[in-house]
């Protein structure tokens, strides 16, 4: 009897190891895998101007800091001065900082992370449901902006809109043809720009 269970431990036993090993296995796969999802949206943001971003330098808390991005781009860093940050994503600037911060001392470490996006946005003024600003998506068109602040009110002169934009230091007023835009002219429904204010009579 005794060497029947002996018999029968040593086919189980092993079984069981290997069904413990394929479980741990696959918990440290499933672990070591990063969430797709996030990575790309992190990674592909573009800094612009009047956002806050904060800037660590790992044990260097008088170099790290919450820097404005100013409306030439640059943000400002202790010991560094200006750095240019708009038209860069969080881990490019980072890289650059290291770079400048090779010349003080021995390898920096730096993370940046955008605290808040100021530059993305659009606003909306007048006879709209929502005014105030709107966060900006890829290709945001003038119908696009209008639906997202809730429509025209009641109240509305669609044929008095217009949009301001401040392009190249350049103030200019354009004029909108809402009506076409709704029947459904490329022409008219116009793609907006970062800082464009919609002003609806």
């Amino acid at each position: 009897m005794k060497s029947g269970r002996l018999f029968i431990l040593a086919l189980v036993l092993p079984c069981l190891f290997c069904h413990a090993q394929g479980k741990e296995s696959a918990g440290k796969s499933a672990k070591a895998m990063p969430p797709s999802s996030a990575t790309p949206a992190v990674g592909s943001y573009v800094i612009g101007k009047s956002d806050v971003l904060s800037v660590t330098v790992w044990k260097q808390p008088d170099l790290s800091g919450n820097p404005l991005v100013r409306p030439d781009g640059m943000v400002s860093m202790p010991l560094l001065g200006d750095v240019q940050a708009a038209g860069s994503t969080p881990l490019q600037l980072a890289d650059r900082i290291e770079t400048k911060l090779k010349k003080y001392m021995q390898d920096p470490e730096v993370s940046v992370v955008v605290t808040q996006i100021n530059s993305k946005v659009i606003y909306l003024l007048g006879e709209v449901g929502k005014k105030g600003p709107v966060q900006m998506t890829a290709g945001m068109t003038l119908l696009e902006a209008i639906a997202s602040a809730g429509g025209l009110t009641d109240f509305a002169n669609s044929k008095k809109m217009y949009i301001l934009r401040n392009e190249d230091g350049k103030h200019q007023k354009i004029s909108v043809q809402y009506k076409k835009a709704l029947k459904g002219d490329p022409a008219s429904n116009l793609v907006l720009q970062p800082g464009d204010t919609i002003v609806v009579p």
